[in-house]
């Protein structure tokens, strides 16, 4: 329901402690962006914190952020064991813009607070060279200003197309219908520090990218 699609990077300063950077990466749909994160993830030990998966976390039962939006949606948002069905929920909110709204205005300070937090317990530990955070939003949810940098993974649209065909069982219809409700590459490009182009089926390819940015821009 919720996606975020940008990697972030953001400054702890902690008195004593080394600044750990975030790297925030971003694309749209069928971008290949987690085979990109398992790959700094497993070369380099990155610490990958994927926004959708940190919202659920927040919407989970007994935290602040599910009570809110408990008591705003109603309980018959809840399944039989009490946790939040996102598909009712989702019912409920996309029939109405302002309740998308009114959803945001919940989950996403939650996560944001969440991701701080994870940032300061990897700056103490200092096990991890950096930290890479992913989602579809960053820019539109102003993940911008807590970035030391964002990476936006390209990928030409008859390869996404192909892809997403494959992988989803998406019609090229579709994809293009999704896209165009997402950033234009323009746009991505505009913002982002770096552009990794993953259109090539072979992946050595992107990975010599991803390599020499890290070099590049400081995150080695």
């Amino acid at each position: 329901m919720f996606r975020w699609k940008w990697i972030l990077i953001y400054r702890v300063e902690v008195t004593g402690m080394k600044h750990i950077k975030i790297l925030g990466i971003t694309g749209g749909v069928g971008a290949g962006k987690s085979t990109i994160l398992a790959y700094l993830s497993k070369k380099y030990q990155a610490r990958v914190i994927e926004l959708d998966k940190a919202a659920h976390l927040c919407m989970q039962h007994g935290t602040d952020c599910f009570d809110r939006i408990v008591n705003t949606f109603g309980r018959e948002i809840l399944t039989e064991d009490g946790s939040i069905c996102r598909p009712a929920l989702s019912k409920i909110v996309f029939a109405d813009r302002s309740k998308v709204e009114e959803l945001n205005r919940i989950v996403h300070p939650a996560v944001k607070n969440y991701i701080r937090e994870e940032i300061q317990k990897e700056t103490e530990k200092g096990s991890v060279p950096f930290i890479v955070l992913e989602a579809a939003l960053l820019l539109e949810d102003h993940y911008d200003e807590i970035c030391d940098e964002i990476w936006y993974i390209y990928v030409e649209d008859e390869v996404r197309i192909a892809r997403l065909s494959s992988s989803r069982g998406y019609t090229p219809e579709k994809t293009r219908a999704v896209l165009k409700n997402q950033k234009s590459d323009k746009e991505f490009r505009r913002f982002c520090q770096l552009v990794i182009d993953n259109s090539s089926d072979n992946v050595e390819n992107t990975y010599k990218q991803i390599d020499r940015g890290l070099g590049t821009h400081g995150f080695l």
